[in-house]
């Protein structure tokens, strides 16, 4: 097994605390409960999925990085209700995470070893 590549590590931590922060944050405002009614469960589910897509990555699972990229384009597709700048900043994130995920060394890093497989 080769070693993680940085990138992965580092999109994995930014994933994991992005979505701690966004799981965190309507308990500290007052319980989920009184945060539903707001749209609020929608950002809770996004950040659930963020924290899966950083734990998967770390355990070096393919289909993390597809979730990853999902994810991201998911914000993309939402930040055409706010800004160009939202949409621009996002887009530019996305094709960075998309570059980093997909560099040779993370392909080889999540493609399994003959070892793995027996």
């Amino acid at each position: 097994m080769s070693k993680r590549p940085l990138a992965i590590t580092m999109i994995a931590g930014l994933f994991l605390a992005i979505g701690a922060a966004g799981i965190l944050r309507p308990l500290a405002d007052g319980g989920l409960h009184s945060r539903f009614h707001d749209g609020e469960l929608w950002i809770f589910l996004l950040a659930f999925v963020a924290v899966i897509c950083g734990v998967f990555l770390l355990l070096r699972q393919n289909w993390a990085r597809w979730l990853t990229l999902a994810w991201m384009a998911a914000h993309v597709g939402i930040s055409f209700l706010n800004s160009f700048q939202e949409v621009a900043a996002h887009a530019l994130i996305l094709s960075l995470i998309a570059y980093f995920v997909f560099r040779a060394e993370s392909n080889a890093w999540f493609r399994p070893s003959k070892t793995d497989i027996e």
